[in-house]
């Protein structure tokens, strides 16, 4: 355990972004490069989408089809490449906080405010003494190494989620729910279902000010009670 050494840096690392900045252009050069030489015989193809794209290519001398074909599949490939670096998540945890960057958005959680760490699916989640979230971050960086990272430095860690077996299904109307939580939980509904992603996000961090805590399995919602949202027995 290194609770004040120096922190630990939990990334995909450079073998990804030689992937993506090498290797995606160069598959879009190919690609590119084939579509252009094959134009010819696609447009002998009557039931092939975009005849007329595939025409007008045909008709341009053979050296600028190609050149064409290859720039395009060039910019693709770098426009794919600068998508999946804005979407890497970086990990930095030390023995007083953690932080998660994920493209140009960056958290800081400071370690005394933290209960409890896991991975929950894709997603890492912190918790706070109130068993309310701090974090819920999705990556694809493996749970074993965000474990030791944060076991490391003396951070508390659980294998699974201690709250599992609190999660109710949401179905509309359904009883329990603090006053208005049913009515942001809709619209968060509507907002998975429509592949708003950072509408659902901010709904879930409104629904945490309600003490309610929102997990999705698909475009199913899953909620729990934080401890002070529970009402007195």
């Amino acid at each position: 355990m290194t609770a004040y050494g120096e922190p630990t840096v939990v990334g995909d690392g450079v073998g990804e972004l030689v992937v993506l900045w090498g290797g995606f252009p160069i598959v879009g050069a190919a690609a590119g490069g084939l579509l252009a030489a094959g134009a010819g015989w696609v447009t002998g193809l009557a039931w092939a989408p975009a005849q007329g794209l595939f025409r007008l290519v045909d008709g341009l001398p053979d050296g600028y089809a190609m050149g064409g074909g290859v720039g395009l599949g060039v910019l693709a490939g770098l426009v794919i490449a600068a998508l999946g670096t804005a979407d890497r998540v970086l990990v930095t945890v030390d023995g007083t906080r953690i932080r998660l960057r994920h493209g140009d958005t960056e958290q800081e959680v400071p370690r005394s405010r933290t209960r409890v760490a896991f991975v929950d699916g894709k997603d890492l989640v912190l918790l706070d003494g109130d068993a309310g979230e701090l974090v819920r971050q999705r990556s694809d960086l493996p749970a074993d190494r965000l474990a030791a990272a944060l076991q490391e430095h003396g951070w508390p860690w659980a294998d699974t989620d201690p709250h599992r077996d609190e999660y109710r299904r949401w179905v509309p109307d359904l009883p329990g729910l603090p006053t208005g939580a049913d009515a942001l939980l809709r619209a968060r509904q509507e907002a998975l279902e429509r592949d708003r992603r950072d509408e659902a996000r901010e709904l879930r961090a409104e629904l945490g000010r309600y003490g309610v805590v929102v997990r999705d399995d698909a475009k199913r919602q899953y909620w729990r009670l934080t401890r002070s949202g529970r009402p007195p027995q």
